[in-house]
């Protein structure tokens, strides 16, 4: 019986971009949250003893801010190598894009496989034999799988390799390749990397992504770690060990029925705390609050004083546990309430909104009007997760849907 890690995309001392424009956000703790998630993976192959750790790409985030980063990851490859733990390491396309790199002088134990071609290393005392490539350049658009030799007899086969798979859509098409191909070669297991959500392609023979060791932000959600695995008599079993430091959550609230703002805020504290109790890491959470309810008109005229109200109960409720990334309102009036209660011309205007956010023709014209403003906002604003752009009517219904509550308040419109 032997043992072996599987870990991918640790993006040592990913950048965190505009993370310090967060309200209150725990800047420190995340930026180090890459390196202590290291951490936990040189821990969990010493205590456990393993025979060797397969790194499928991604390592660093593309080029260093200075040489500590390197560094560092040095420092804790000379703990492996000490415990005589072998690492074995393809270049993503985040590292083919580091420029740093190649000046790096990796201790005894540490293998990184060749750009060129496919190539093989051996662990003879595990009767492993590992096949992978790196990555030459930052994007790689051919199937590289398709040139990984065949399984070689008497030996335990592990492919490694840094690829989109079948594709997805919040990850760039690098290295596309199929299921059936790679089954094809007949490797007793894949360690994919590049995919950063926990994904079984595969379970004969393990086609694995173990996703991304530490989530950097609120796409990339839940337990971060990486997968053990156990080869007895030929058949592996795996099983995925949790190893971040902070988590990025998303917490649902619905409100529906509530009367009053005290009984929304108190609703969406309960499913905070839930959320919270279910984890003793730090989180980050974005709240998403939906349902019907007679307050949804002032709720929705001050959407931030609803999130101070809520960044507050959480720091008395659960102290630095948990920090607010953001509130997304999406409530809305209980169904059959009449209009406002405005009448005369605010009516008119209310209907009229109505009326362009139920009509594709309407809400692409009204786009076309707000293009030449929308061209002179700042490039952050028109760019990132937020961004609202003119030519998505879908984009501009929800803007219309955020902006009704607020003006019937500043309209002093009372129910």
């Amino acid at each position: 019986m032997f043992s072996f890690i599987h870990a991918a995309d640790i993006h040592l001392d990913s950048p965190m971009l505009r993370l310090e424009g967060y309200e209150g956000a725990p800047v420190d703790q995340i930026r180090q949250a890459t390196r202590r998630a290291l951490d936990n993976l040189v821990n969990l192959a010493i205590s456990e003893k393993v025979d060797f750790v397969l790194i499928s790409g991604d390592l660093y985030d593309g080029d260093w801010k200075d040489y500590n980063t390197g560094l560092y990851f040095l420092s804790r490859m000379k703990r492996l190598a000490e415990a005589a733990i072998p690492v074995f390491f393809i270049a993503g396309n985040h590292d083919a894009a580091n420029k740093m790199t190649k000046s790096l002088r990796m201790p005894e134990g540490i293998h990184t496989f060749g750009s060129k071609a496919p190539a093989t290393f051996y662990v003879e005392e595990a009767g492993a034999a590992i096949h992978g490539q790196s990555f030459p350049s930052g994007a790689v658009n051919r199937d590289l799988s398709s040139d990984y030799p065949a399984a070689i007899k008497g030996y335990f086969n592990i492919g490694m390799l840094h690829t989109s798979a079948t594709g997805s859509s919040d990850h760039d098409p690098y290295a596309p390749c199929s299921v059936e191909g790679l089954r094809m070669k007949g490797y007793d297991y894949w360690a994919l990397g590049h995919i950063h959500k926990r994904q079984t392609l595969c379970q004969d023979p393990p086609i694995l992504f173990p996703g991304n060791l530490q989530g950097r932000n609120i796409r990339e959600t839940g337990e971060k770690g990486c997968m053990l695995v156990k080869v007895e008599n030929g058949r592996p079993g795996y099983e995925f060990f949790p190893l971040d430091v902070f988590r990025w959550a998303q917490c649902e609230a619905d409100v529906t029925g509530e009367q009053t703002e005290s009984g929304v805020l108190e609703k969406i504290m309960s499913s905070v705390s839930a959320i919270a109790c279910e984890s003793d890491l730090s989180m980050a959470l974005r709240v998403n609050v939906t349902g019907a309810c007679p307050v949804h008109d002032r709720v929705c005229s001050d959407p931030e004083r609803l999130a101070n109200s809520i960044r507050a109960e959480a720091i008395s409720m659960l102290r630095d546990r948990v920090w607010i990334e953001k509130v997304k309102l999406n409530t809305s009036p209980p169904a059959g309430e009449a209009l406002d209660g405005a009448g005369g011309p605010v009516e008119v205007l209310l209907k009229m909104m109505d009326e362009i956010g139920a009509d594709t023709d309407l809400l692409e014209e009204l786009g076309g009007c707000l293009n030449d403003l929308w061209m002179k906002l700042p490039s952050e604003i028109r760019s990132g997760e937020t961004a609202v752009c003119p030519k998505d009517p879908a984009a501009i219904a929800r803007l219309l849907h955020e902006v009704r509550p607020m003006l019937v308040q500043r309209l002093g419109i009372s129910k």
